[in-house]
Parts: C-alpha cells; structure tokens; sequence
C-alpha cells in the first residue's frame, strides 16, 4: 500500500504554509518523512538545488508532532529550559513567547498534567524558540478554543513576518484560512493543488468549479 504518492510542493522563507486535507489524507505521513521519523522510498528534499542531508535537515527544520507527552513528570518550565539549552535555542524570545503564549500559568505543572490545549501551546512554545529556521507544527491548533486559536494563529503570523518559516498540518480548514498565506491541498497521499487561496480558486474554476473566494468549497472541488 502506497502512503504517499507524486508528493511534490515548494516552501518559501518567511512563509506560512498549510497543509489541508482530511483524516487519512496523509499529512502526518508526509510530516514525518520530513522530519526523519519515518525513511523515505523514493524523492527528497531540496535546498537552493541540493539534496539535503540529514544534518543539513536537522539545523533547517524542527518537526513538532501532534499528541505527544514528552517528559511527563517534568515541568513546562524544565522543559523549556532543556530544549534551549539542548538545542541552543532562541533564549531572547523566551518570555515573549511565553507571554503571547498564555504559558505563565502553565510553568509549574508537570507536562503529564496538562490538559490537550495546555499542552499544545506548551509544546508550540518550545517549537517557537528552537534555532530551526523552519518549523513544521502537526496540528497546532488541535484542542484549543477559538480564542486560543485566534491568539495562537496571531503568534504564528508575527513570527513568520519576523522571518520564521511555517508549514503546518491543519485539518479545520476555517484555522488554515485565517492564519496561511499559501495552501497544499493533499488527498489520498497526493498533492490536488498548491498556491494562494486566488490561485486555487483558479485551478479550480479550470476544472468547471464556480469561482469562489471560500478555502473549503476551493478544496472540495480540487479533491
């Protein structure tokens, strides 16, 4: 069985870009085969017209999974601590991320305490303050309410306009409208369309969709 098949899409510095599609589309395939978990069959990825290695991927890229509990018994403060140190993070951004996050409160508790959206702003702040020039989030707003995920979408933007490159996994496509500048449109392990909202929208109206400005109905009719 083929996970993923002809997968083949660009990512800009600086960007927010979104990776929509539906359960079992395979945007968590997708994830981890780029941030090393799972090994590719075939294809790689390209940097400036080069493969890149492994250690060329590891300082570009800092992959933060969905559902995931490190450290348990550990507090959101140790945890923080431990990755910029480990990793030599963004140590000058620490209390501004923790602030636009809402972290404060969450500092001394331990991890395996947290509820889900806890945990991923928790986790979303450490992804934030890793060296990484690019960060791939599975999910970021899964298990946040829609005041978390407005000022979580807001955080997102500021850093990319900072100069941070974001891909993101996101199913609610109303979370990807509101937050990306350009969209991966995956279905059944494929990619149906990349681009602004315009330029699918485009794409779609070529295939006999009814010109619209709305992301969900663009998708529907590209997948």
């Amino acid at each position: 069985m083929t996970a993923l098949s002809d997968v083949s899409f660009s990512v800009r510095p600086g960007e927010v870009l979104g990776l929509i599609g539906p359960n079992g589309s395979g945007k968590t395939t997708l994830f981890e085969c780029l941030g090393g978990v799972l090994p590719l069959d075939a294809g790689s990825l390209v940097h400036e017209g080069r493969p890149m290695s492994d250690r060329a991927r590891a300082s570009t890229l800092f992959y933060l999974p969905d559902a995931i509990v490190p450290w348990p018994a550990q507090t959101v403060r140790w945890a923080i601590d431990f990755t910029l140190g480990f990793f030599n993070g963004r140590h000058h951004l620490r209390e501004e991320v923790v602030d636009r996050l809402d972290i404060h409160p969450l500092l001394d508790a331990t991890i395996g305490s947290l509820s889900k959206g806890q945990r991923k702003r928790a986790l979303l702040a450490i992804g934030l303050l890793m060296p990484q020039p690019l960060l791939l989030a599975d999910e970021p707003f899964d298990g946040l309410d829609l005041r978390q995920s407005r000022d979580v979408a807001q955080t997102l933007r500021s850093y990319a306009s900072a100069g941070r490159t974001m891909f993101l996994s996101i199913h609610q496509i109303k979370d990807a409208a509101r937050v990306c500048d350009r969209f991966v449109l995956l279905s059944g392990g494929s990619i149906r369309g990349e681009g602004t909202l315009d330029e699918l929208a485009s794409l779609a109206a070529t295939r006999g969709a009814s010109p619209t400005g709305d992301l969900e109905e663009v998708f529907l009719a590209l997948t």
